[in-house]
């Protein structure tokens, strides 16, 4: 069953009211060996108030977990959009809201919820979530682990915002027992900003495959090509728009399917008004945001990600292989590392629409390559992609931090 969302408190005074021998005890039961008969529970702190990439990962971890010996629970610090269409509505869940940015005294309710049911490690998936995490661990004596989902210091588009995010997750690392990165790319990335090799481990993205995926048609004019995101600047979709127009210009009869939300109303209303400037409002279908991914991945022909930069390894490139949907992205961060150009996809330079343009221009009619790449797409996602062995490598890292004996 599903734990009811419990608030924890956001007053300071949570943190005089601590029970001290209730913490003590906790760092006894963290030094105890753990056996491989043993379920361990770890607490996933969390943002909470998106349900994009980051977040999936995060459910579906709390699907697999248990597989591996491995209980998860989360600890929303923005609870939002989360907690409501989640997967994972057997993992407890719990509401430890941050009243601002800094407010550091929800380290104490996240140390409270760890205590009173009893996890044993901390796994933290943002900056802030970090800053937290880091304090609530040094209070119980536990393992913290990092994932890295993305470069923060090139996360968007306002670079004091990433100057201080930057500075802020580096300060928290140096109490940090692990870091997992989603690609090698982004692996070396943070060994760039002087974070040990010894304490990062690549855990490649992963995706659960779908056994029952229907035979694709194959594509019709109009071809449908797609995007899903959270709509941000660094998602470079004015790039995707200004290829669109090329199309156009150049007589290919094209649809765009847009899905995801935006970020914010300022920037819904720039891309509007290029929509308009462009004049390709006509062919574009906005969908908004939209809870059953495959679905809307399955009316696509082709998956566009034009990001300009920040990227992990994206998680909806993994579910449009997942779908058999041939994958045209930017050279950006892990996304090679995922798509094969010219094997499950197409490669193309970020920010230069030119090259989306040709490369759409290429694929669209080629009903022969494209069921090529679309079996490559699947066989790929299935054999090297997959939930169980994204669970299976941060399984092992935990089993590590715990001395968890086999």
């Amino acid at each position: 069953m599903t734990t009811p969302i419990s608030n924890f408190g956001t007053t300071p005074s949570d943190f005089s009211n601590a029970n001290p021998p209730l913490v003590a005890a906790s760092k006894n039961n963290f030094n105890k060996k753990a056996t491989v008969n043993d379920t361990v529970k770890v607490l996933h702190l969390i943002n909470g108030e998106h349900f994009s990439g980051a977040e999936r990962v995060q459910d579906l971890l709390g699907l697999a977990m248990p597989q591996f010996g491995y209980e998860v629970g989360f600890a929303c610090v923005k609870p939002d959009k989360f907690p409501s269409v989640r997967s994972s509505v057997d993992c407890e869940i719990f509401e430890t809201k941050m009243t601002s940015k800094f407010d550091l005294w929800c380290a104490r309710r996240v140390a409270k919820v760890a205590t009173e049911n009893n996890y044993r490690l901390i796994h933290a998936h943002t900056p802030r979530t970090l800053l937290i995490g880091q304090l609530a661990a040094r209070k119980l004596g536990c393992p913290l682990v990092y994932h890295v989902h993305s470069p923060v210091g090139r996360d968007s588009d306002r670079g004091i915002t990433n100057r201080l995010n930057q500075m802020m997750e580096s300060w928290s690392l140096k109490k940090t027992d692990r870091l997992i990165c989603v690609s090698n790319s982004l692996a070396g990335y943070m060994q760039e900003l002087g974070h040990p090799a010894s304490k990062i481990t690549v855990v490649s993205n992963g995706v659960q495959a779908i056994d029952d995926l229907p035979v694709r048609d194959q594509p019709k004019d109009p071809w449908t090509i797609g995007t899903m995101a959270l709509f941000r600047p660094r998602k470079g979709t004015e790039v995707l728009l200004e290829a669109l127009a090329i199309l156009k210009q150049e007589g290919v009869n094209v649809r765009l399917r847009a899905v995801g939300p935006f970020e914010t109303p300022e920037y819904e209303s720039d891309i509007m008004q290029k929509v308009a400037e462009l004049g390709v409002g006509d062919m574009i279908d906005w969908m908004g945001f939209q809870t059953d991914v495959n679905e809307q991945l399955r009316a696509m022909d082709l998956f566009v990600l034009p990001s300009l930069y920040g990227e992990g390894l994206p998680m909806v490139v993994l579910e449009a292989m997942a779908n058999a949907v041939p994958v045209v992205a930017s050279r950006v961060e892990g996304i090679p590392e995922a798509v094969r150009d010219g094997v499950d996809g197409l490669i193309f330079e970020p920010a230069d629409a030119n090259d989306l343009a040709s490369k759409l221009k290429s694929m669209i009619g080629d009903t022969k390559r494209w069921r090529t790449m679309s079996g490559s797409a699947v066989d790929r996602q299935r054999n090297e992609l997959s939930d169980i062995s994204m669970t299976r490598g941060v399984a092992a890292v935990y089993d590590q931090l715990l001395n968890r004996s086999k």
